[in-house]
């Protein structure tokens, strides 16, 4: 049993806490044992904060999505022939309202990437606890492999599939629906997010900008589904390992 204090460590023989928690030894022991040099430590708190950070790039697309569709809006009555003082104030404040949602936007995924990709390293490192014979990549992958070129495209989706199955309950397998949903979703927000960028910083005229910003609310909202399912993806799998470990070692075939 996992201790009930840190949820980090094996609870000492006939009790709740881990040896650590009970003052007894500085070492902690490993809640299963089979990979030396290895112990589960609990995902809760970084898994949380992901979800947290998750949420808040959902607020950033979604006021990104009001302050694109002020830009369309204004633009498109320029396009319309309309003047006056009255329409280039709203184009000029929707402009500046979609730079400040960019760089809000920006700011929250880098604080993102860098607390889920701690979650993933940590949910990586449990599943070797767990089943180190199904782990067919190295640990340095749950890192790198978001980052590698090329490889970026299926690593990832690859690596987590392998944690997935270390962290369903003994002797079974869940589904991996959420996780083949998941990730193309991802694909495709990197995908209009990077061309819809690289064509709004080309953008030149009312007609133009008025498409861009068509590619760019569609961009948000793709971004938007893709975070939604990463949060259930982190909240499942964090509550898997969670779960797993309290139960303990894998009961013995009698």
């Amino acid at each position: 049993m996992i201790c009930a204090r840190c949820h980090h460590f094996a609870a000492a023989p006939g009790a709740a806490l881990c040896h650590r928690c009970l003052g007894a030894s500085p070492e902690p022991a490993p809640v299963f044992g089979r990979t030396p040099g290895l112990w589960l430590r609990s995902p809760v708190g970084l898994g949380r904060a992901a979800v947290v950070l998750l949420g808040v790039v959902i607020a950033a697309d979604l006021f990104a999505v009001w302050a694109g569709f002020l830009q369309y809006d204004a633009v498109g009555d320029l396009m319309d022939g309309e003047g006056g003082a009255g329409v280039f104030r709203r184009a000029d404040r929707a402009y500046r309202l979609v730079g400040l949602a960019a760089g809000g936007h920006s700011v929250a995924m880098v604080a993102c990437v860098v607390v889920y990709l701690c979650w993933f390293q940590r949910v990586r490192a449990n599943a070797q606890v767990f089943d180190p014979l199904g782990q067919s990549m190295s640990p340095g992958w749950a890192i790198g492999g978001w980052f590698a070129p090329v490889v970026s495209l299926w690593f990832p989706r690859r690596i987590t599939l392998e944690i997935w199955d270390a962290s369903s309950p003994w002797g079974t397998t869940r589904s991996h629906l959420l996780v083949n949903v998941w990730w193309p979703m991802w694909l495709v927000s990197l995908f209009f997010g990077r061309m819809a960028k690289g064509d709004y910083d080309d953008a030149e005229g009312a007609a133009w900008v008025h498409a861009v910003t068509g590619e760019m609310l569609i961009a948000d909202f793709v971004d938007i589904a893709a975070a939604v399912l990463a949060i259930l993806v982190v909240v499942r799998l964090t509550r898997m390992q969670h779960e797993k470990a309290l139960v303990g070692a894998a009961p013995v075939a009698l």
